[in-house]
């Protein structure tokens, strides 16, 4: 069985690399942003907050280190959240240019995606006839040819180049093939305990989001990493509040922000990450349920402490 837990972690995902500036007037962009709504998200109940970044001229995904550190120190400075930079960037991206913000700032947390996989982002050209920058929709329509690349070797190229960083991995997990490589670098003794396993429902190319999907996911999970790990689910679009609240009922983990979803109710953008922070911690209170602080997060997953990170 996964590991006892009294507490649920709640990740935000503040602006990801999946979603562009047209979709929504709400997803943060610029530093001052970002850093709002990371803190907002805290104050709001969050115990990590997951951290991509954005040409702020344009709202382009972009793993500048530079870009980091405009808005890190801001939220170190005003927050306790626990904070956990990108490894995935965006799927166009190469592997070397999307480790460079964990390998540099060497955070608490960083997330690895545990397999190469068809990414579809561009079903969502059919929601808007025109977009306000040149990049979106090149960059949506490349989806329907584009392969999201996570071989072995990235993996072990990622996880080698942070084992001197003291930074533990969100082990995202796309579908239950992934479950099997995180369990093959655990094999090899790369990958340490406990593990923070976030499985991903609802983007095209990975594994659906109906509860028999969720469910094996889980099963697959327990047979793998036993007590060892910690067990988190990220619905994307309609499904993040519903999924959310499956697996909160069967004692996992939640993750929810602006990355993973727009909406705050059908056909209701959500205006913010905190709204969909706050509804999330209802519903946990609504199960008799309480939501871990940053510390207690940092003890569940044994983490170095935020004096450890170098921004």
């Amino acid at each position: 069985m996964a590991a006892p837990q009294s507490k649920i972690i709640v990740t935000c995902a503040i602006t990801g690399g999946i979603h562009t500036p047209t979709m929504s007037p709400y997803l943060p962009i610029t530093a001052d942003e970002i850093a709002s709504e990371a803190i907002a998200a805290a104050e709001a109940g969050a115990s990590i907050v997951h951290l991509h970044a954005r040409k702020p001229e344009n709202g382009q995904p972009s793993q500048d280190p530079e870009l980091f550190r405009k808005f890190l120190p801001t939220i170190a400075e005003r927050s306790d959240v626990v904070i956990n930079l990108t490894t995935g960037g965006a799927p166009n991206m190469l592997v070397e240019e999307r480790l460079q913000p964990a390998l540099e700032l060497k955070p608490e947390v960083a997330s690895l995606n545990m397999g190469s996989m068809n990414f579809g982002l561009y079903p969502m050209l059919a929601r808007h006839e025109k977009f306000k920058y040149d990049w979106e929709r090149p960059y949506l329509e490349g989806s329907e040819d584009r392969v999201f690349r996570n071989t072995f070797k990235d993996i072990r190229y990622i996880l080698e180049s942070c084992a001197d960083n003291g930074t533990r991995f969100e082990i995202e997990c796309y579908d239950t093939s992934h479950l099997y490589t995180a369990a093959h670098f655990i094999d090899r003794g790369i990958l340490k305990a406990p593990f923070f396993i976030q499985s991903v429902f609802g983007l095209l190319g990975g594994i659906g989001t109906h509860p028999d999907d969720v469910m094996h996911m889980r099963r697959t999970a327990e047979r793998l990493f036993g007590k060892d790990y910690y067990w988190s689910v990220l619905g994307a679009g309609r499904s993040q509040m519903p999924l959310a609240t499956m697996a909160a009922s069967m004692g996992g983990n939640v993750r929810v922000g602006l990355e993973d979803s727009l909406w705050d109710g059908p056909g209701k953008l959500a205006t913010s990450n905190a709204q969909q922070v706050q509804r999330v911690v209802s519903m946990l209170k609504s199960l008799n349920l309480e939501v871990a602080t940053p510390d207690e997060a940092r003890d569940m997953l044994q983490l170095k402490g935020r004096q450890a990170v170098a921004f």
